[in-house]
């Protein structure tokens, strides 16, 4: 369907590294094969619906720039909406897109009326899904934005909110389910406390236990099949995030014991805010066992808040799929870009361009990954780094076999005293560079 909105803008096509075409892809080629995968099966990219149709253009000091013909909150937008973004999904040949329910459907007067409407959404979706081969990455819910929310969700004193929250949960999912999702994303975005005054920390994480193991629970009670993800993100909107990184998620879910049943979206934007790098992230989540999925965007470095703009650091790319392919890869997860214009950015063909370059960057970043893991790049090094720990000795002391006593007798006795080596990490730091 062609709303117009794109005007005569064809389908995204691959031209190659050599175009000067600003729509069309220069590195992204969806068919290329690289380390025995399509490359648009290895980065399944989704077109986040809340940057990109939803948000208007506002930010702390200052208000709404963007005019967009579906602004308002009737139902008829709502489908006008969904036109202009199964249409966008098309020009770029994004295979997936993720939505909250806020994002979709207009708020009614009751919870029974706003879940009616987002049964009519989805109904309007499944169509055009089926008309196109999009498929849904992942559903959530807007836990946050209304005023209900402003003291958490699962964590509020009131447990009426509780309640709310959990029965939006419980529709979203089943929407999710119905469309064919293959991932349930929470992002706890006000579960958090700005002062101690009034707050019960203890009170607050059991909550937040209780309902992410109703989630749990009720998933595998309706068979649904996807994977449930937690998304950290630090401090914004609240000074203390219960969610904060991956390490503080991982120490929640095996506190609940949920560590087997949740893994983790990642976003490169909350990496940073976190203190930590998007590929540290991805490393742990990785050695943990949590790896889900990814939200790519990148900050501003000057700026101290989530500025959620597009990728276009080939460089911090590579790392981060680096890490993903050494994680095996996605599994039911994928790229979706939680990134949004600049409010200065008006034009329609901005949202074309945007996504883009942001697929070219990701597509440039995972090719010079699976060519470090291929020619054992980093790995090699790596290997030869850690390599007394092959030895009897080294086995031995962390299998359990030696004794602390028995450890520094050794020591003593054989007149041990290390030498220290080179990280060699200006060295591995040039070789990254040779690939990018």
């Amino acid at each position: 369907m062609n709303t117009g909105f794109f005007g005569d803008i064809k389908k995204i096509k691959y031209e190659g590294p050599e175009s000067t075409n600003p729509l069309a892809y220069r590195f992204y080629n969806p068919d290329e094969v690289v380390a025995g995968k399509r490359l648009e099966d290895h980065l399944r990219f989704a077109v986040a619906y809340w940057h990109s149709f939803a948000w208007p253009g506002g930010d702390p000091f200052g208000g709404q720039t963007f005019e967009r013909p579906w602004f308002g909150d009737t139902m008829e937008n709502a489908k006008l909406k969904a036109d202009v973004a199964f249409e966008m999904f098309s020009l770029l040949g994004a295979p997936y897109y993720c939505f909250h329910d806020a994002d979709v459907r207009p708020e009614a007067s009751t919870f029974a009326e706003s879940a009616a409407r987002l049964d009519e959404i989805a109904d309007y979706f499944a169509d055009k899904q089926k008309k196109t081969g999009i498929k849904l990455l992942w559903g959530t819910a807007n836990l946050f934005s209304h005023r209900r929310f402003m003291s958490g969700a699962a964590t509020n004193p009131d447990p009426d909110v509780f309640a709310y929250a959990a029965a939006t949960v419980k529709k979203c999912i089943d929407v999710t389910k119905r469309l064919k999702g293959e991932n349930y994303v929470l992002w706890g975005g006000r579960e958090g406390y700005e002062t101690l005054l009034n707050t019960d920390l203890k009170r607050e994480q059991e909550q937040a236990g209780r309902f992410l193991s109703l989630v749990v629970d009720y998933k595998h009670r309706i068979g649904f099949k996807g994977t449930i993800l937690i998304e950290p993100k630090p401090q914004e909107p609240t000074k203390h995030q219960y969610d904060y990184d991956v390490a503080t998620v991982y120490g929640f879910l095996k506190k609940f014991g949920l560590e087997n049943e949740v893994k983790v979206n990642i976003e490169q934007g909350h990496a940073i805010l976190a203190g930590h790098s998007f590929e540290h992230e991805l490393a742990l989540a990785n050695a943990l066992g949590i790896f889900g999925s990814i939200d790519m965007n990148r900050n501003d470095y000057q700026s101290g808040w989530d500025t959620d703009q597009f990728p276009n650091n080939v460089p911090e790319m590579a790392l981060a799929y680096y890490q993903v392919l050494q994680a095996g890869g996605f599994k039911t997860g994928g790229t979706n870009f939680d990134a949004k214009l600049r409010r200065q950015s008006l034009d329609p063909q901005d949202l074309l361009i945007a996504h883009i370059g942001g697929m070219d960057c990701c597509a440039r970043g995972l090719k010079a990954a699976a060519r470090m893991i291929e020619d054992k790049a980093l790995s090699g090094p790596l290997e030869e780094r850690y390599a007394g720990w092959k030895s009897a000795e080294g086995k031995a002391m962390l299998s359990g076999k030696r004794t602390l006593e028995e450890i520094a007798e050794r020591v003593v006795k054989k007149k041990i005293e290390p030498q220290p080596k080179s990280g060699r990490q200006e060295f591995l730091e040039n070789v990254v560079n040779r690939y990018v």
